[in-house]
């Protein structure tokens, strides 16, 4: 989980440190910011639920009943498939949000090349 996390901050960090001071890429940097706060989310929801499935687990073996235990198992796969989901749509998140800053800054890079172009030409006359 922890890894998990790392990597998502990463992928935040490295989506903001692409993106250059425009119009453009305040927009996109603001949606990388937003993934991130996205991403943080899904992981507390990920971790509520793992806390959800562990005090299930406690109960049940207080209880020591079949009953018990089968509704901790199904906590713990709920718990599972939550932590599964909630990891896949804030890789998503991070992976549109750094799509978005390379698009701002390739856009950028196009903007400077068409002006550099135009006083290339402007020179030339």
């Amino acid at each position: 989980m922890k890894i998990k996390t790392t990597v998502l901050l990463a992928a935040a960090v490295l989506a903001l440190s692409a993106c250059t001071k425009s119009e453009n890429t305040d927009a996109a940097a603001a949606d990388a910011a937003a993934s991130a706060d996205q991403a943080a989310a899904a992981a507390g929801d990920a971790a509520s639920a793992a806390g959800d499935a562990a005090a299930a687990a406690g109960d049940a073996a207080v209880a020591a009943t079949a009953d018990a235990a089968a509704a901790a198992t199904a906590a713990a796969s709920d718990a599972a498939a939550a932590t599964e989901a909630a990891a896949s749509d804030a890789t998503a998140a991070a992976a549109s949000a750094t799509a978005d800053a390379a698009q701002a800054t390739a856009d950028k890079a196009a903007e400077v090349a068409d002006k550099a172009e135009a006083k290339a030409e402007e020179a030339k006359q």
